[in-house]
């Protein structure tokens, strides 16, 4: 959770509590980067589709800035989600690597938009890559350096 305004916190704690099926107390620390919010991160285990269901637990506030990420597993490739209060909700798949896996009929459409000039390709790209997100959320990351570090662990 990279911003959530203070009375939205216990709120975001029932809510992936909810997915997950546990109780979930997070470490709640201030945001630099919003004054007046507050951050945590969360380290959780699931079966593959967990991370949807976070996400879409979470993106019912508009005040919200996070993003849930499922490493790939030998059942199921990774998930990355990033959601932004002006941008709304970014899903990728993602590889072995981490790397960003594009399918290929939303190439073929981003092509054509730029084909047809209603879009610039390299701005599709950009968009189908999320980085737009990336770019809105970095500074919401680097103002959590020195805060607790919580590893991610593989889809079980």
């Amino acid at each position: 959770m990279h911003s959530a305004p203070r009375a939205l916190c216990p709120h975001v704690e029932w809510a992936v509590a909810g997915v997950l099926g546990t109780r979930v107390s997070l470490d709640w620390i201030r945001q630099p980067a919003a004054p007046g919010t507050w951050r945590s991160e969360f380290s959780w285990q699931g079966r593959p589709g967990t991370a949807s269901k976070l996400a879409s637990a979470l993106r019912g506030w508009q005040l919200l800035r996070f993003e849930v990420t499922a490493e790939p597993s030998p059942s199921a490739e990774g998930e990355r989600y990033s959601c932004t209060p002006d941008l709304g909700i970014f899903h990728a798949v993602t590889g072995i690597h981490g790397d960003i896996l594009i399918p290929e009929d939303r190439l073929r459409a981003a092509l054509q938009r730029a084909k047809a000039e209603e879009a610039d390709l390299e701005a599709e790209i950009a968009k189908l890559l999320g980085k737009p997100w990336d770019d809105e959320l970095e500074p919401f990351r680097y103002a959590g350096e020195g805060a607790p570090v919580r590893w991610l662990h593989q889809v079980v």
